[in-house]
């Protein structure tokens, strides 16, 4: 067995009641921004990785039973009062820990070190020489570059620690115990900008922890589907449809466990895309066989938002508009036990449901969200452990068309928060149409999954415009495409001139009424991807 790892220790009960859960690691999480992308990188080497609570106990960590541990960064310093910490005796369970920015600075200081305000700030991308190349650092370049974010830094470990790494203004830009399974990153390997970064996660992983790297996807859908089997016997479950990736995976899985036990809700509001409720209904009708409720709710909603401008009144009468139709339509399904939504990891681990945490507040679907309690439903949320892209695999695993599993995001209120200012049906229509030419053109130019999102927004300005020798004062549509990978921060695209022209030359030749097209080149922060 190689140097620094353990023997497995006895699967927990969750664990073995879930195979792909049976080779764990676990990120506990100081508050840095990129804790997710640490998960997202572990998962990339096909080892199943959770984030928990920063102060999960020792004693915890021992019944999961993780291969190794990663402590996150954070935006705290470890001298403060109340900076948070992480139970000590974690260091000496035997179990690998790795350390990241933050994390090494606390496990420094946890076992002798001192850390202290570094004399000069990194932040960006830093030359790095690697002094050691033993166990977590095999393989990397002499001289690679890192990418830094610390205004504090390790200024002194105790003689059990050893330098692997360092930069002109880091001396420990990273290390590792001598005795102890401890490593310590000062720099951030899960970023890209860190080009070795991939392959030292996979040499703690697999050097350092013993890990195999056998957890897939395919195991995860082979486990879940019996799973729900299990716990919902000869019950009902209802899955409302929003049009979305995540609540389609979830029917789609559901149907393949449950088959005709499951009910699907679409409330169909006139607030889709283009051609979006047909494409569900046929997929949940013809494919899948599900037994489909579809709620002609347009006429509704309509009436609910005629004069209304304010985009937080908006949402709040869609939400409850949705609430009432999903509500009197899920009355009427005889047998319903359960209510299944696509809550996906990182809406859990924002609503504090990390493992060793308080309760969890559940975060609701956007479009099952705020259902009232004497609907009595018991939820499942089979996603609940999956990130994005990995719920996008699971779909086209279970044989979702890519059309549906590749769909930009769309947010709850539908278009009606693109359609800024009043929402009518003719308004809706114009910002429909142009938003399909969007995207048809973003398919036909091969850049549909390089963008995160795109789509139209229907502005209440009119301009000035001439058309065929004659004055227009016609509308002006905006065009939004972002590139991110966890939306918690995003770039606007820099999509090819000739792209854009020919969006705005359709758009102004076939949309009625609309005469002008902006392209937005704002990035979040400080602009949102939504324009409300």
């Amino acid at each position: 067995m190689p140097a620094g790892t353990v023997p497995p220790a006895p699967a927990s009960p969750a664990a073995a009641a879930a195979p792909q859960q049976a080779e764990r690691v676990l990120v506990l999480d100081f508050g840095s921004q990129y804790a997710q992308l640490i998960a997202r990188r572990v998962r990339e080497q096909h080892v199943y990785c959770e984030i928990v609570r920063h102060d999960i106990s020792a004693a915890r960590i021992r019944d999961l039973a993780p291969r190794g541990i990663i402590l996150s960064g954070g935006p705290a310093s470890v001298y403060e009062q109340a900076a948070p910490k992480c139970d000590p005796a974690i260091f000496q369970l035997g179990i690998p820990v790795l350390g990241i920015c933050y994390g090494m600075q606390l496990a420094c200081e946890s076992l002798g070190g001192q850390v202290a305000r570094a004399t000069a700030r990194e932040y960006g991308r830093a030359a790095c020489e690697v002094l050691d190349h033993d166990l977590l650092l095999a393989g990397v370049p002499r001289h690679t570059e890192v990418w830094m974010s610390h205004g504090d830094q390790v200024a002194e470990v105790s003689a059990d620690f050893l330098p692997l790494a360092r930069t002109a203004t880091c001396a420990l830009a990273a290390v590792r115990h001598r005795t102890l399974p401890v490593f310590g990153l000062q720099f951030h390997p899960e970023v890209t900008h860190t080009p070795a970064g991939g392959a030292i996660l996979a040499n703690f992983l697999k050097a350092v922890c013993g890990c195999t790297g056998a957890w897939r996807l395919d195991d995860f859908a082979t486990s879940m589907i019996e799973s729900l089997r299990r716990r919902i016997g000869s019950d009902r479950v209802i899955c409302g449809l929003s049009g979305g990736v995540d609540s389609a995976v979830v029917a789609a899985l559901l149907s393949r466990a449950i088959g005709d036990q499951l009910s699907c809700i679409l409330v169909d509001n006139g607030l889709l895309r283009q051609g979006e409720a047909a494409a569900v209904i046929e997929e949940f009708t013809t494919h899948f066989r599900s037994d489909l409720h579809v709620v002609p709710a347009e006429g509704l909603f309509l009436d609910v938002l005629a004069g209304v401008t304010d985009p937080q009144e908006k949402r709040r009468r869609i939400g409850k508009a949705f609430i009432d139709c999903f509500a009197a339509e899920a009355a009427r399904i005889e047998g319903a036990r359960f209510l299944a939504q696509g809550t996906l990891y990182p809406d859990v681990i924002e609503s504090g449901a990390a493992a060793d945490g308080p309760a969890a507040t559940i975060k609701l679907h956007h479009n099952v969200g705020g259902l009232p309690d004497d609907l009595q439903f018991e939820l499942v949320e089979p996603l609940r452990d999956l990130f994005k892209d990995e719920v996008r695999q699971l779909g086209l695993q279970l044989g979702l068309p890519e059309r549906i599993v590749w769909r930009h995001p769309f947010p709850g209120p539908g278009l009606a928060v693109r359609c800024l200012g009043a929402v009518t049906k003719p308004r809706l229509d114009t910002l429909r149409q142009a938003d399909a030419i969007v995207l048809e053109e973003l398919e036909a130019a091969g850049l549909m999954r390089r963008v995160s999102q795109a789509f139209a927004v229907l502005l209440p300005v009119q301009s000035v415009g001439v058309m065929g020798d004659a004055r227009t004062y016609d509308d002006v549509l905006a065009v939004r495409a972002v590139e991110t990978e966890d939306f918690m921060t995003a770039d606007w695209s820099h999509l090819p001139y000739d792209l854009l022209a020919r969006i705005s030359t359709r758009v102004i030749n076939e949309v009625r009424g609309v005469n002008r097209v902006v392209y937005d080149i704002s990035s979040k922060p400080p602009a949102t991807i939504e324009w409300e």
